[in-house]
């Protein structure tokens, strides 16, 4: 079994434990007195200088006025001699009192911050020799200066020449200071006529500028008015004569594509098309729809197409959720069904349109049927299109995009036909 060791008293720089030498035991009241006997002044070493070298050094305390160990020592572990060795422990104590109270340093100290506390004081006293050395020289040079009066005298003499060459640069400098304070008056007068007649010869060019300028509009006022009101009327005339869906939504075809100003909608293998010009191309043909449907006040069922540019979408009021009408190709696009949903949504509200259209007209037809599944079929071949273009080929979707286009393009002429004299209110 480990003998039990019992720590009395803890380092007052790093508190480790210390234990004390057991010569420590043999100090007596005669000891004692020998001991407070003052070993140097506190102020003999600058401890307060050397914060970089050791901690911050704070005043001593007495460890004899602590009871329970927390300023300076502590009991650690049971003893059942404690009290035998009460007054052991206040001999310690007074012991470490006195260290304390003629060095400024607390104690008890370990090894290791009496070796630090050493060697700071090595390196002050050698600070201190080192300025002792550095004194005596320069004392020693000064005595051995001589100031014989001949030196004295020249000295004298060359500090007056230098004292009359000083009043004499000084005057000359006093006189050229004030021709240049004179010179500077007559170039800020000369700088105040100049920007005076430089004020006026801007106002006057101002006000023949504004004059010239009022007489031309004064002349061209009456011209002006009249070619004014001559191109307002060619202007009205040709409003009333425009067809507001034709000027804005050109339809036509170009090839195997059927275009809607000028984009194509639909691609080939043979002539690929751009998916930014093919969005683009939706977003016209949306906008197209969306403004029929307003002309007639049809609101569709179930959808909401909104127009927006080549990222339009058509809203799913039912399911509430967007179809997008645009895609970007690549493999992301052939696993994405919102895209084709789009579409057959967007051939349902054709649909819708076509069947708007019929019930004011019994006798208006589109060229080719629709379904609600997104088939739109060619009369005249008996051939089915889908508007899907996965797992369709390029060739059939494009064609049924060209159908599509051209019924819409003939429920445009059947609107602009019944609403001619009304384009003006769009």
């Amino acid at each position: 079994m480990v003998e039990r060791i019992s720590v009395s008293f803890v380092c007052q720089r790093c508190l480790q434990p210390l234990l004390l030498n057991p010569s420590l035991n043999n100090i007596n009241c005669h000891t004692l007195a020998e001991l407070s006997l003052p070993i140097c002044s506190s102020q003999d070493i600058d401890l307060e200088s050397q914060t970089n070298s050791l901690d911050t050094f704070v005043p001593a305390f007495k460890l004899v006025d602590s009871t329970n160990g927390s300023n300076g020592f502590c009991l650690l572990g049971k003893d059942e001699s404690l009290n035998s060795k009460g007054h052991q422990m206040k001999v310690y104590a007074q012991l470490f009192d006195f260290l304390s109270s003629n060095s400024g340093i607390d104690h008890p100290l370990c090894e290791e911050c009496t070796d630090t506390l050493l060697d700071m004081m090595d390196k002050e006293l050698k600070n201190t020799k080192q300025d002792f050395q550095e004194y005596s020289d320069f004392l020693k040079t000064l005595d051995s200066e001589s100031n014989s009066e001949e030196d004295l005298e020249f000295l004298t003499k060359e500090l007056n020449d230098l004292k009359c060459e000083e009043d004499k640069l000084l005057g000359e400098l006093s006189a050229l200071k004030r021709k240049e304070h004179d010179i500077d008056e007559e170039i800020q007068a000369a700088e105040e006529e100049k920007e005076k007649i430089k004020q006026d010869e801007e106002k006057y060019w101002s006000e023949y500028c504004k004059y010239q300028h009022e007489l031309a509009q004064t002349d061209e006022q009456q011209k002006s008015l009249e070619l004014q009101l001559q191109y307002s009327l060619s202007q009205l005339n040709k409003f009333k004569n425009t067809n507001v869906f034709n000027a804005t939504f050109h339809i036509w075809h170009s090839g195997h594509f059927g275009t809607i100003n000028n984009f194509r909608l639909g691609t080939l293998p043979s002539a690929p098309v751009d998916w930014s010009e093919i969005n683009a191309a939706w977003g016209q043909t949306a906008l197209l729809l969306t403004a029929l449907a307003r002309k007639l006040n049809l609101t569709f069922q179930r959808y909401r197409i909104v127009p927006y540019g080549n990222h339009s979408y058509i809203e799913d009021t039912m399911e509430r959720k967007n179809l997008p009408l645009f895609a970007s190709g690549g493999a992301k696009f052939f696993w994405d069904t919102k895209f084709d949903m789009a579409m057959v949504a967007f051939l349902d509200c054709l649909q819708q349109f076509k069947e708007e259209l019929e019930k004011g007209d019994s006798e208006f037809h589109l060229p080719y049927n629709m379904d609600s599944k997104g088939k739109i079929e060619d009369e005249t071949t008996g051939n089915t299109y889908s508007v899907k273009y996965q797992f369709n080929s390029q060739e059939q979707w494009t064609k049924a995009l060209k159908f599509m286009l051209t019924n819409l393009k003939w429920g445009l002429a059947w609107v602009s036909s019944q609403f001619k004299n009304q384009f003006q209110d769009l």
